[in-house]
């Protein structure tokens, strides 16, 4: 894989992101109920004002699929949504062995998302090297993948 940006922080993620989807028109994100809904709001508010529809699948369950809406109070979950789409984005949480969530699992739900689109993009979002780590590059075709890495230092005030 070729390293097509580099950038830093939450901001530099979405920025990063905003302009893989940019000619998107539906994006189905795909992960852990719970783990990763957060921050499949966080980046889908990266796009808020654009018209792409935006949706969240937990796990493998795409008959589940929930849209992820723009509230007074940033992205949240809303109601049930189509769960067809050009765009897949997998979150790095469902590569994550205690999940226990099944790579070929995830392959048929990515199949029923794009078997209405000609050309889908598969976007992975994943932290640490998540899906390089958990062997899921090359199972799963990925067009690109954001893989960050996070930094933490609890200080005493």
């Amino acid at each position: 894989m070729e390293t097509i940006d580099n950038s830093s922080g939450v901001g530099g993620l979405l920025t990063s992101f905003r302009k893989l989807v940019k000619d998107s028109n539906k994006i189905m994100f795909i992960g852990t109920a719970g783990f990763c809904t957060p921050f499949a709001e966080l980046m889908a508010y990266g796009i808020r004002n654009t018209n792409i529809e935006i949706g969240f699948i937990p796990e493998t369950s795409p008959e589940e699929a929930r849209e992820i809406v723009k509230t007074s109070f940033g992205m949240q979950i809303g109601d049930n949504i189509d769960y067809h789409a050009d765009t897949i984005v997998l979150l790095g949480g469902l590569s994550m062995p205690k999940m226990g969530i099944n790579l070929n699992a995830v392959k048929e739900t990515m199949e029923k998302v794009f078997e209405n689109t000609d050309e889908g993009m598969t976007i992975g979002v994943c932290f640490q090297s998540a899906f390089e780590n958990q062997c899921w590059i090359g199972p799963i075709e990925f067009d690109h993948i954001i893989d960050s890495d996070i930094s933490i230092k609890t200080l005493k005030a």
